[in-house]
């Protein structure tokens, strides 16, 4: 082993603590301030949690319009490490009603706790602070639920016919919300459809809850459902509800319908021959099995772990002790660090341990023309490299046949790689992953082409990592992690899942062994649940060992 990779092995000390157990947290707030006199604010809640001093987005609410007392349907799911200090933090913003991202939004307030104190009290009220610091006067409620082993998701396809109008100049604007009637009495919102505008025979989105959130894995535990005519002043009209439970649901399994009349009980002691006040139809109710990464990888199924490194020329000469390139005999620069860091993972699930390693951004031999995806051997043909030990010695023998040169385009090593991934998409099993790791300095070059590639790579069994390293401004990296709204293409077309995950080397370089590697793969697992889930395609079952 090269002093240098043993040096940059040790200096992050590679550990990795399995996830015990996974927790929901739901939220609430009552009491925001209108900010505007003219209407109400539209409150979207962002969760963030502190990897080493830095806050990172772990998900955020939907927006709720025209509402100072929210109820989120949304559900964040956190794995919960017993052994481990959880810093969270919640950000209140008020977003303009015409752009979802957070860019225009106004910040309303903070609150900062931790997993384990939610967890402990199972649920945590609080004021929020304001900008500023001081107390505000709006509570947050964040309840916390153990997910048990009862993964399993269920997806539901409603509809109605013949609600009441409710509007005089149109037809209702009608929403559905589902409550949980929990051991304690009180009502758990499950989940919240969209709005079908002027429509008394609305047909609602499909949506997936997971068992657990809908009835805690009682079949029969009681379930509120309650449908509204939408108002964009905040005060919905109320239309109707039914009782409902898991078990009468799934009657709906076989694409059988179950039916339930939505009910208004003051109309039913007023009016004489009321019946109701529509019909709300489950037309589908499927049981889908949610698989587990691990599943996925005792399966059989291997990461591919593929490297790209930048060289070009504002990483400064490598022969200069400043340049980020420059080969220090006992200290690894931040290439190798960030290199190590992640290798070191990912050649766990990796059975053969042989990476192909890029680079790009500069003029190679014997021609010396630019290239943006060269092998960092030379070796077109076969650019693997033996174990990371394997990477990190072709890296230092590269550089001093190298001419740095520019621009920073990553659209070429992005598509390379994702050629390779879309060959696995026609096998229809979970045999092979594909993870991009690219180590870079500054801002790129070709945003529009970069985009366009991970928008058609997100439909690949594939991620990509980025490292930050140095000291550039990595503003416009922060895009490419649909930290702020959906990532789109130039002609609009969103991601299909997020697979980018940035981060700044530089928020790690006093860090705690590992943190970089926890911080850049911790969403990979989700990941590649995430992609085979939606494909349908279930983990092959383990080899059995044994006579």
């Amino acid at each position: 082993m090269s002093d240098i990779y043993e040096s940059a092995a040790n200096s992050l000390g590679l550990f990795s603590s399995p996830c015990l157990t996974k927790v929901e947290l739901r939220v609430t707030c009552k009491g925001i301030p209108d900010r505007d006199a003219l209407s109400k604010p539209d409150p979207c809640f962002v969760l963030k949690m502190q990897s080493h001093g830095q806050w990172m987005e772990v998900d955020r609410t939907e927006v709720i319009r025209s509402c100072v007392n929210p109820t989120y349907s949304k559900v964040f799911t956190l794995d919960f490490y017993f052994e481990e200090v959880q810093r969270l933090r919640l950000e209140l913003y008020d977003v303009n009603s015409s752009h979802n991202g957070l860019k225009e939004a106004d910040f309303l307030g903070s609150l900062e706790c931790t997993l384990g104190q939610i967890v402990s009290q199972r649920k945590l009220c609080k004021a929020l602070l304001r900008p500023g610091g001081s107390v505000g006067k709006s509570i947050i409620t964040i309840t916390a639920e153990e997910l048990t082993g009862n993964d399993d998701y269920i997806e539901l396809s409603f509809s109605a016919r013949k609600l009441d109008d409710k509007d005089f100049f149109s037809k209702s604007d009608p929403f559905l919300e589902i409550y949980r009637l929990n051991d304690d009495a009180t009502m758990q919102l499950v989940y919240r459809t969209e709005t079908v505008m002027n429509n008394l025979n609305p047909v609602w989105k499909t949506f997936k809850v997971s068992l657990n959130s809908l009835c805690s894995g009682d079949h029969e535990r009681k379930l509120q459902c309650t449908v509204w005519d939408w108002d964009s002043n905040g005060k919905h009209d109320y239309i109707g509800e039914f009782e409902a439970t898991f078990k009468e649901m799934r009657g709906a399994i076989d694409g059988r319908q179950v039916q339930w009349p939505c009910l208004n009980p003051k109309y039913r002691v007023k009016k004489k021959n009321y019946k109701n006040s529509g019909i709300v139809i489950l037309n589908q109710c499927k049981i889908i099995k949610m698989h587990s990464f691990l599943d996925y990888i005792m399966g059989g199924c291997q990461i591919q772990f593929t490297v790209a490194i930048d060289f070009t020329a504002s990483n400064g000469d490598p022969r200069n002790s400043c340049s980020l390139h420059y080969i220090h005999p006992y200290q690894p620069n931040e290439y190798l660090k960030a290199l190590v860091a992640v290798g070191e993972i990912c050649q766990d699930y990796d059975s053969d341990k042989m990476f192909p390693a890029f680079g790009f951004g500069a003029q190679i031999p014997p021609d010396y023309k630019v290239s943006h995806d060269f092998a960092v051997n030379f070796n077109e043909d076969n650019p693997e490299c033996a174990g990371i030990q394997g990477v990190v010695e072709a890296y230092q023998a590269c550089l001093p046949k190298l001419q740095l040169y520019g621009p920073t385009n990553i659209a070429p090593i992005i598509q390379k790689v994702a050629n390779t991934a879309s060959q696995e998409v026609h096998t229809k099993e979970a045999m092979q992953y594909f993870i991009l790791l690219i180590l870079t300095d500054g801002v790129i070059t070709d945003m529009a082409d970069t985009r366009e590639a991970i928008v058609q790579a997100s439909h690949l069994p594939m991620s990509v990592i980025i490292v930050g390293v140095g000291s550039a401004d990595f503003s416009d990296m922060q895009m490419l992690d649909g930290d702020d709204g959906i990532l789109r293409s130039l002609k609009g077309e969103p991601v299909l899942r997020d697979i980018v995950q940035f981060v700044p080397f530089r928020n790690f370089k006093h860090a705690s062994p590992a943190a970089l590697a926890k911080s850049v793969l911790a969403e990979v697992p989700n990941q590649v649940v995430d992609y085979y889930n939606s494909k349908g395609i279930k983990p092959k079952v383990p080899r059995q060992f044994g006579p």
